[in-house]
């Protein structure tokens, strides 16, 4: 955990999802499009907040917690710069697998989009979830992120080097077999857990969760470059919104699930 710890400690989360913007773009579509008009939302294992600033922007009530006490000051100050830390209850460093902080039935809905894929023995998956469903309402909704183990095997495959340990066949296969990734380089993503796509609905439903539906967040819209996006945008704006309601529905897809470098689980607390 400490590797996990840091890894972001050094990284700069918010920036990735400013140079890799479709899976940001698309996860809050589907989140938007999910949550009741109000309410208090959890935002579990947030990184810096960027899904958090756009919730409170939308006038919900938002909690950010995160393993990473650098993370969560950045949150803390990036509300303060965006005059929206009036609609945060909070900033708290915390671990997934232990809420205690919060009663139960405490939030309307929770986000939990890193988690469960830095979270390598079952044992941890499952108190996760546990804690998730235990703070998150009745019928609230919750908005999980996944990493597929398909998805990683063809990054290692493609890029061995860019991998390690996953540059030999004999690693490859053992990573096929337990999902589990630890970076062999300094400063890389590390203390990973990917899942089979299988494995995700009946996971989160053992725990008491009612799938709604599951996306690929990058959806076909993964291998875009600038020179694409910049394309459609000089169409037009109406042409380049109905390209994006495109990406938007061809998310759902459950051909691309696989392939996606992120899914978003969409369930309801039963």
């Amino acid at each position: 955990m400490n590797k996990v710890i840091n890894y972001y400690n050094s990284f700069d989360e918010w920036g990735r999802l400013d140079r890799e913007p479709i899976e940001f773009i698309v996860n809050l579509h589907h989140i938007l499009n999910t949550l009741p008009g109000k309410g208090h939302i959890l935002d579990n294992g947030a990184g810096p907040g960027k899904y958090s600033m756009e919730l409170a922007k939308q006038g919900y009530k938002v909690t950010l917690t995160d393993l990473t006490s650098r993370l969560v000051e950045i949150g803390a100050a990036k509300a303060k710069e965006l005059k929206l830390d009036g609609q945060f209850q909070g900033f708290h460093c915390a671990d997934a697998t232990d809420l205690s902080l919060f009663q139960e039935e405490h939030f309307d809905a929770a986000l939990m989009m890193g988690p469960l894929y830095h979270l390598q023995s079952e044992q941890d998956r499952s108190m996760a979830v546990k804690e998730l469903y235990r703070v998150t309402q009745s019928g609230g909704y919750v908005f999980v992120a996944f990493m597929t183990r398909i998805r990683h095997l063809m990054s290692s495959l493609l890029f061995p080097e860019h991998w390690k340990p996953n540059n030999t066949i004999s690693s490859i296969k053992e990573f096929v077999r337990t999902g589990i990734f630890n970076h062999s380089d300094e400063g890389r993503f590390t203390g990973a857990y990917y899942y089979d796509l299988e494995d995700i609905r009946p996971f989160m439903e053992s725990h008491g969760f009612e799938t709604i539906k599951l996306i690929g967040s990058s959806s076909i819209a993964g291998s875009f470059m600038a020179e694409q996006f910049d394309y459609w945008r000089s169409r037009g704006e109406e042409e380049f919104q109905e390209v994006m309601n495109l990406i938007y529905e061809e998310a759902e897809n459950p051909s691309i699930l696989g392939i996606s470098s992120h899914l978003l689980y969409i369930g309801r607390k039963r």
